[in-house]
């Protein structure tokens, strides 16, 4: 694990010390040892740098930039190559010689041998540059589902790329103008969807693909080398239940004792939910040590899922260790949030996440976190939500489904007496008024996960003529083929787009900057590639998300003990922004702070969090965070 940066300059204006200064501001990301190495031809300057996190082979022999014997090729990794073991073998018994034990060393020399192809075999997590100096070919290559972040920003005759945004403050020739269009996207999702980020011409690589830069004739190629819709594009596997529980557990053994392979201590994120529990009980099943595990508790009952954890961790007996958070610790962490996140970035699990991984790092230098268990085996409780509206919807001709939702947007459900308590009734009153609207279901699913809607998006933004919404993977729904259900393309567009630009950067960024290694035993392609070609009955069943993995952690773990509703990872966001937070609010989100920025109207903003303030409701408090969250950022970065 580390932070890598570079260039492909090919007016050669970069210089070497502004290459270690972007290298040296991800110190967070690898404190251990530190490198670059500048690559010159007759047609280009190539630089690379990274600070590294040593889990494998912790020796100076797994320093980078790593460069063959030859001199012709030169390799940056950041991220873990689990079968590394398996790939450095065959290499071995060719003649290959290697000098130390650490995976970055087999991927130079795989590289080198087999071509890019070998890519294809690559079990891990991992952002890898390649250096091919005779060819003159620099290519970045990014991990299946995204674990691992890059950025690059191309501009006239010079690409850079770097592993946080904020390594390009260090390059003389980059300009951070704001992306109009980025804006609208973080206000409608509450983070930026790939390929765009907060800045013009700065793009995030998407997963599973490559880039090659042929620097010879100054030509950029993208390639996407594997797709998780090609597997639900798949006919759907015509086997038992039982099979399928046969070869989804044996997948799972494996694919999470590969993440155990560290020469550091390695530790595990506990939450009692059905994720990180099923983690913990097999690996504390195929292993004879205790497992450590990790887990954060708060006061309030409605987000405390300690006890839970803790029930789990007493049942398979793991070195179960506990700390439960005070509202300061809490509160102390948003003001870090801007320079952890480098761009907006609204999901307020992110203060939880990097409690319990500064927890975490004071025992383990890495740690597993169970994510993407609801985006594989269908988990969210929006799946079974959308289920029941379009259930609903079989019963409302077509004709009159306009006028359903006009009469019941004129309700105002929070003066009906009973309702005025319920949490949240008068957002989910309007998304369900909304919702039977369409029958689309990329419609229906948008207004169940988007946070700002085009319509206050409009008053929202100073000239919403001047954000066109530019292509992302919500739009590649087509490209699903038709013998897939609506459940499974929510799962599968999920995958490509809420799993990787919100879950993994919050994962990767909260564990990075406390210099913690995050690893997601979930999201090995095996699992993805089997799972996705299961008809949706063996995920979502009756009404219960998750069947498949449910009943897997059943033959470890007694239904009793793992029963309960689904809380995720959260905090009081809304109760904050009344009280503690208030502070913040009113530095940040007041009319002369958001003048400043020219892009949102001052009027609606303070309209909306007097309202807000009047009234509290914690859907609306998760719009004032978004702004507080925008606001903090300009603030810092701008």
């Amino acid at each position: 694990m580390c932070g890598i940066t570079g260039f492909c300059d090919f007016n050669r204006k970069v210089t070497e010390q502004e290459l270690r200064s972007a290298t040296d501001s991800m110190l967070h990301r690898g404190p251990d040892d530190s490198g670059t190495g500048i690559y010159e031809t007759d047609h280009v300057r190539i630089g690379l740098g990274q600070r590294r996190l040593s889990i494998m082979d912790i020796s100076p022999l797994g320093h980078q930039p790593m460069v063959d014997p030859s001199g012709k090729y030169a390799v940056i990794l950041n991220g873990e190559i689990y079968n590394f073991k398996e790939i450095r073998k065959p290499l071995e018994d060719l003649g290959y010689k290697f000098k130390s034990e650490s995976d970055t060393e087999v991927v130079l020399v795989a590289i080198k041998h087999y071509g890019l192809k070998i890519i294809s075999q690559f079990i891990g997590m991992y952002v890898i540059v390649f250096w091919d100096h005779e060819n003159e070919k620099l290519y970045i290559i990014r991990d299946r589902a995204g674990v691992k972040p890059l950025y690059y920003y191309h501009s006239g005759n010079c690409l850079l790329f770097a592993s946080e945004l904020k390594a390009f403050f260090h390059y003389s020739n980059f300009e951070k103008n704001v992306n109009p269009s980025a804006v609208q996207l973080f206000f409608k999702y509450a983070y930026i969807p790939a390929p765009h980020t907060i800045f013009e011409k700065t793009y995030k690589l998407p997963p599973a693909h490559t880039m090659e830069i042929d620097c010879k004739s100054q030509s950029i190629k993208l390639h996407k080398y594997w797709d998780v819709y090609h597997y639900y594009n798949q006919e759907k596997l015509d086997i038992s239940e039982e099979e399928s529980l046969r070869e989804i557990e044996k997948l799972l053994i494996s694919s999470f004792n590969y993440r155990m392979v560290s020469d550091v201590p390695v530790g595990l994120f506990l939450s009692g939910g059905y994720d990180s529990s099923c983690v913990a009980a097999i690996l504390q099943a195929t292993n004879k040590e205790k497992i450590k595990t990790f887990t954060i508790g708060f006061k309030e009952k409605a987000f405390d899922e300690a006890v839970y954890a803790k029930k789990v961790a007493n049942h398979l007996q793991t070195d179960h260790h506990e700390y439960y958070c005070t509202h300061k610790e809490a509160i102390d962490i948003i003001p870090q949030l801007p320079f952890i996140f480098d761009e907006p970035f609204g999901d307020p699990s992110s203060i939880p996440t990097v409690l319990v991984s500064r927890f975490a790092r004071q025992s383990v230098t890495v740690a597993l976190s169970a994510d993407a268990g609801d985006e594989v085996f269908g988990g969210y409780n929006r799946y079974g939500y959308l289920q029941k509206i379009r259930k609903t919807n079989r019963y409302i001709p077509s004709f009159l489904r306009g006028t359903a939702s006009s009469a019941l947007n004129k309700i105002d459900v929070r003066k009906i007496p009973g309702l005025t308590t319920k949490t949240g009734i008068h957002h989910k009153y309007r998304m369900l008024a909304d919702v039977i609207h369409t029958e689309d279901i990329y419609e229906q699913n948008l207004i169940l996960s988007s946070h700002y809607r085009d319509k206050q998006l409009e008053r929202l933004l100073l000239s919403p003529e001047a954000y066109p919404e530019n292509k992302t993977s919500f739009s590649s729904l087509d490209d699903l083929s038709s013998h897939n259900d609506y459940m499974s393309k929510i799962l599968a567009l999920d995958y490509k787009t809420y799993l990787p630009d919100d879950i993994l950067v919050k994962v990767d960024r909260a564990t990075m900057s406390v210099s913690l290694e995050g690893r997601e035993p979930f999201l090995d392609q095996r699992i993805i590639e089997f799972v996705a070609r299961l008809p949706i009955e063996y995920k979502i069943r009756n009404g219960e998300k998750k069947y498949l993995l449910k009943k897997i952690t059943h033959k470890y773990l007694p239904r009793e003990i793992m029963e309960r509703p689904k809380m995720g990872f959260g905090v009081p966001i809304g109760a904050w922004l009344q009280k503690e937070l208030r502070p913040l609010l009113e530095e940040y989100v007041e009319p002369n702070s958001i003048r400043q920025n020219e892009l949102l109207n001052a009027d609606f903003i303070t309209k909306s969090k007097a309202k807000f303030l009047a009234n509290p409701d914690e859907k609306e408090g998760l719009k004032i965070w978004l702004l507080l969250m925008f606001q903090m950022w300009w603030k810092k970065w701008m």
